[in-house]
């Protein structure tokens, strides 16, 4: 474990710091967090409607403009941040609890067990997993928490595949074998051994699952099951650009920008994560 921790702190971060494209990735998620947790103190309130001030073009006292309601789009931005930021998160979180728990069944005991879990993976997998999203809300009240609940539980698949794969690779190492012959009990060897040595691909694919998740959720409001209105949600926001862009531009370019940007942010970082964790890259 000391050799371990060592490769993290002297090899890890030393590759990450050095690759700018994974550097960018780190501003721009650290920016966006920044707006996400200082809406409230700066922003305007997103719900305030001021109809005199309809479709504002962006200007001094309203940087972003305003929309057909004369809320502040600025404002709505950044606490759609915070919506965006929270079903991610969570959202990656039920997928990665699902999938390692999962993933690490099927890879330590392999056999029967194995065999049951990677056939409901398979099916799982057989499905489109927007339309499998789709299908499950169309039963259900759409919510902020009814969506992150969907989206982590029909995205595990692919975390449960990689935990087994590690798994399959370290049950056979020798200090699993050593543990083993000491008298360590199952829960152990997952839990201290095995499970600990086998998160590096996990990490990476949590990261890259956020911003998955967020684009899910935007293309969810914009259809209409997603965040309900008046709860700003960069998905929904494009709704209302959408029926007004051909006089109100920048009711589809700033939330359409958030999106991009903080899905490209994610997605250099987890690129910049895997270099970095790779040891078959050399210094």
């Amino acid at each position: 474990m000391i050799g371990k921790h060592s490769f993290i702190r002297d090899v890890f971060w030393d590759r990450l710091r050095h690759n700018k494209m994974a550097l960018a990735g780190l501003g721009i998620v650290a920016v966006m967090f920044l707006v996400a947790l200082l809406a409230p103190a700066i922003g305007k309130d997103p719900a305030a409607i001021d109809v005199t001030k309809s479709l504002l073009s962006p200007q001094p006292e309203y940087p972003m403009g305003t929309d057909d309601l004369g809320r502040d789009v600025l404002a709505r931005i950044m606490y759609g941040a915070r919506i965006s930021l929270l079903v991610g998160f969570v959202a990656v979180g039920i997928a990665t609890l699902v999938g390692i728990v999962l993933g690490a069944l099927a890879g330590f005991y392999g056999g029967w067990v194995d065999t049951i879990v990677m056939r409901f993976v398979d099916i799982m997998l057989c499905f489109p997993s927007f339309f499998l999203i789709l299908a499950v809300i169309a039963f259900l009240e759409p919510s902020i928490w009814n969506i992150m609940i969907i989206i982590g539980l029909t995205s595990w698949m692919g975390v449960a595949r990689l935990v087994r794969a590690e798994f399959l690779s370290l049950r056979e190492r020798d200090f699993i074998l050593a543990a083993r012959s000491l008298g360590a009990s199952d829960a152990r060897l997952i839990l201290r051994h095995i499970l600990p040595n086998a998160l590096s691909p996990v990490l990476v694919s949590a990261t890259l699952g956020v911003a998955g998740a967020i684009l899910v959720e935007s293309a969810l409001s914009f259809l209409g099951i997603g965040v309900q209105p008046p709860t700003p949600s960069w998905g929904n926001m494009l709704i209302v650009g959408k029926q007004t862009l051909g006089e109100a531009w920048w009711l589809s370019v700033f939330p359409g920008l958030a999106i991009l940007l903080t899905v490209l942010g994610y997605n250099l970082l987890g690129e910049g994560i895997r270099d970095a964790l790779d040891p078959r890259l050399k210094e």
